[in-house]
């Protein structure tokens, strides 16, 4: 896998952040929900949230960890996957690189 452009990099320092920003609020609003079911007990509750949480530590780790510019076109396709890239903020980068991602994200190489 070759580099990120040295514009697209550019780029994609600002739009991982604003991803991060987006899964991290994401993920806590899925906290909020398990935390206001109380139609189970607060011990079931603290065993969901934990659970949650080191699912979604996982998946943050592997999307947004490992911050490289040998790694960051993989990192992109990982977080347009995770649905918190927008399609406006895709559009920024080169179309080489968009064609990259869509193919990583999509499976098409074709």
């Amino acid at each position: 896998m070759r580099d990120i452009l040295e514009s697209d990099w550019k780029i994609f320092r600002t739009v991982r952040q604003a991803a991060l920003d987006r899964y991290c609020a994401r993920v806590l609003d899925e906290c909020a929900a398990v935390i206001r079911d109380t139609s189970v007990s607060n011990h079931d509750r603290y065993l969901r949230l934990y659970r949650m949480l080191d699912k979604r530590d996982d998946t943050l780790a592997s999307a947004f960890n490992d911050f490289r510019r040998s790694t960051a076109l993989i990192q992109l396709a990982h977080i347009r996957r995770l649905g918190v890239v927008t399609d406006e903020e895709l559009g920024r980068f080169s179309q080489e690189t968009r064609e990259l991602v869509t193919a990583l994200v999509t499976g098409d190489f074709g």
